[in-house]
């Protein structure tokens, strides 16, 4: 809850700061996006302003979108042009066939049922006596841990890939315009890390609890 609050709290901030800062080229987050794919060939990708809340900005390979907010899709901002061009970084990996993003899109499935079941297997299984019953509630949970794991490096290689795009195609300035972009994705980056955290913290309780770790299994 601790490191929740804490990547919450730095991703505001960090936007907050530079969402009144414009970028050197005045570039809508949308046509920083644009220009970003359109400078490694890539045509095929729709870029949609979606009414959405905050920091709800994601790439969907299914039907090749990035979907922004408004305040992404229209913002001149350094912080827009960022988090705009983060989402282009995701397009290019899948366009590139970037293996930790297609490991992460296959996984999906097995995280997705593992969120809906895993925890509550877990409590029945423990609440029963069903030792069994919740082994198998702790083994789908984990599928959400290896998810969360394997989205750190895609989303580090995205920012890479914008940072060093936005520098490149003149859409933002050396210096301190590129500390900003590097201070919002780095404040975005550490809510997925506070998320795996989380995430293996609840699964050692659980093995805690059901005597997994660090003792003898509980009837």
């Amino acid at each position: 809850m601790v490191l929740s609050l804490v990547a919450q709290t730095w991703v505001k901030s960090a936007f907050g700061k530079w969402s009144k800062v414009g970028n050197y080229a005045n570039m809508r987050g949308a046509e920083a996006a644009a220009k970003m794919l359109a400078a490694e060939g890539v045509y095929d990708v729709r870029i949609v302003r979606q009414n959405a809340g905050f920091l709800s900005d994601n790439f969907n390979p299914a039907d090749k979108t990035i979907n922004l907010s408004p305040d992404v899709y229209d913002g001149r901002s350094i912080a827009a042009v960022g988090i705009a061009c983060h989402e282009a970084g995701h397009a290019l990996q899948h366009a590139s066939g970037y293996a930790p993003l297609k490991f992460r899109s296959a996984i999906v499935p097995i995280a997705n049922i593992g969120n809906h079941f895993g925890p509550p297997l877990i409590i029945v299984g423990m609440m029963l006596g069903w030792l069994g019953l919740a082994k198998i509630g702790l083994l789908l949970f984990g599928a959400i841990f290896l998810f969360q794991l394997v989205t750190l490096p895609t989303e580090i290689n995205a920012s890479t890939r914008s940072k060093r795009a936005l520098v490149n195609d003149g859409i933002i300035q050396p210096g301190r315009e590129a500390e900003g972009v590097s201070s919002v994705l780095g404040a975005a980056a550490f809510t997925y890390i506070a998320a795996a955290v989380g995430t293996l913290l609840m699964i050692l309780y659980y093995a805690i609890r059901l005597g997994l770790v660090g003792g003898r299994q509980r009837d």
